[in-house]
């Protein structure tokens, strides 16, 4: 009898051994003792490798080896985003370190088969497209090329939408027909196409330092002195014909900061944004 109870307990030991061993060789220990019934499951390190990481925002800034453009793509580096590039020329022959934390995509607007692969992943897009010239080539430039972003942009899902345009200059217009009709034929598709989640920023002379080549232009020196005076000078834009000509210069710092708020912040104001409201939310601190 005390051999078979000796044989029987035995038994039970190596059972518990052997389910032990068998639990545990999963990656998972669920203890069997009263006292650990809340101790969570052990899983494998390995097993939590392949998990994906965290959703992260994309940014495509359009035209962004150009002077707003350049300042854009190290302003939102600078704040930690993902962001890729699209222009004719590609990467710019800047040597600053940002630059390297930029995905470079080479394409025209005006022809498709070059450049949808740009808009793979992306979560928003800000367009510093536009050019002069003829008035045909204006219109094309500052309106067809971004209104066929917009509805690429639109149809890849992308969120938010942020186009810089320009301030209404009065007589000016008429002499740069192409140009502003352009602007606005883009702006009309991007609150079409994007109606919660597109913003136009219409600033006036915008001036700051230009790359060109291994050359800094400082346009502030006349830009700066203008801006102050100006700003404060809004009644007089209301004086017919003329009025648009006293629109203040404003510092391309405040529109990148704007751009990139508005391409990234859910909450930022979809529709058009003037150089006094530009100015107001450049001041602003983002909220958290």
């Amino acid at each position: 009898m005390t051999s078979l109870t000796s044989r029987l307990i035995h038994s039970r030991t190596s059972l518990s051994k052997l389910y032990k061993m068998a639990v545990s060789s999963n990656g998972r220990y669920l203890s069997t003792d009263s006292n650990k019934v809340d101790e969570p499951f052990k899983v494998e390190e390995a097993e939590t490798l392949n998990a994906p990481p965290p959703p992260t925002e994309k940014l495509l800034v359009l035209g962004g080896n150009g002077f707003v453009g350049s300042h854009i793509c190290k302003e939102a580096v600078d704040r930690g985003l993902t962001v890729a590039s699209l222009s004719r020329s590609g990467r710019p022959s800047i040597q600053e370190s940002w630059v390297n934390n930029v995905i470079w995509h080479q394409g025209n607007l005006l022809s498709s088969d070059s450049w949808m692969e740009a808009l793979n992943g992306v979560t928003s897009v800000i367009s510093c497209v536009g050019g002069f010239g003829s008035q045909s080539y204006m219109y094309k430039i500052n309106g067809t090329a971004n209104i066929n972003a917009i509805r690429a942009a639109s149809e890849k899902g992308v969120k938010r939408f942020v186009y810089i345009s320009a301030a209404d200059f009065g007589l000016v217009n008429y002499l740069l027909q192409g140009y502003y009709e352009g602007k606005k034929a883009a702006e009309t598709e991007l609150l079409t196409k994007f109606a919660y989640g597109g913003v136009v920023l219409r600033p006036g002379f915008i001036y700051g330092t230009r790359n060109v080549g291994s050359v800094k232009l400082p346009l502030g020196v006349i830009g700066s002195p203008l801006e102050m005076v100006l700003q404060h000078a809004k009644p007089l834009k209301q004086l017919p014909l003329v009025g648009p000509l006293f629109t203040p210069p404003v510092n391309v710092t405040a529109v990148v900061k704007v751009a990139v708020r508005a391409a990234t912040d859910p909450v930022f104001p979809p529709g058009i944004v003037d150089v006094y409201g530009i100015l107001r939310y450049s001041q602003q601190q983002r909220a958290t």
